[in-house]
């Protein structure tokens, strides 16, 4: 066995070997590795990226709850203040007509005093007419003396 043509020939089909790897199979290789390391640092700057977004999103949450918290407090402020508004008013309204229904009844009252005392000094002046009559023994013409029963009746 020769020693030079076993050794040297599987060296250079070995060196062949490892100079065509280098040529067309190392550069394909290597860039996808490259190609796969950009994917996966992108995949972690996107994935960064949202987790900044999401905090983000949370903050922004936190902030409309709030402005929508201060917002109802408002509203409900505002609608105690309004059915303050709406009990003092018909509290005013209730003592307007209860003013008015109290002047209207003393109107009612005053003029059927008045009637009374239109009433009672008729019959007083009836009785009058019917006294003097039976007094002067005969009776007395109410037409006739008018104005003179008008005046007894304002004075009693």
């Amino acid at each position: 066995m020769n020693f030079g043509a076993t050794f040297w020939g599987p060296m250079i089909s070995f060196a062949l070997f490892v100079w065509f790897t280098m040529k067309y199979v190392w550069p394909p290789i290597q860039q996808a590795l490259a190609d796969r390391q950009q994917q996966i640092a992108d995949g972690l700057a996107a994935g960064e990226r949202g987790q900044q977004e999401l905090e983000k999103a949370r903050e922004e949450v936190a902030a409309l709850l709030k402005e929508a918290r201060e917002q109802a407090s408002q509203i409900i402020s505002q609608a105690n203040k309004r059915q303050a508004e709406l009990v003092d008013e018909a509290r005013a309204e209730a003592r307007a007509e209860g003013e008015r229904i109290l002047s209207a009844a003393r109107e009612e009252v005053e003029r059927e005093v008045q009637q009374a005392r239109e009433a009672l000094r008729r019959e007083v002046a009836d009785i009058a007419m019917a006294a003097s009559g039976r007094i002067l023994k005969r009776e007395v013409d109410a037409k006739a003396h008018q104005d003179l029963i008008d005046e007894l009746a304002a004075q009693i």
